[in-house]
């Protein structure tokens, strides 16, 4: 289960991203994550996923 709150959904993900997987694909695969449902929400909050570094800022 993915936390509600932005801020802590942003920190949870690049987390997981930065220690536990080498891009997004590879996350939302591995944690059965709808990929455009969880970038839209954070775009929501006002967050971008940064391909070629593999994290939302």
């Amino acid at each position: 289960m993915l936390p509600e709150e932005p801020t802590i959904l942003l920190s949870f993900v690049n987390m997981k991203l930065r220690d536990e997987f080498s891009d997004l694909d590879d996350m939302c695969d591995a944690l059965d994550i709808d990929k455009n449902e969880l970038i839209e929400k954070l775009e929501k909050a006002g967050f971008r996923y940064d391909e070629e570094n593999h994290f939302f800022k």
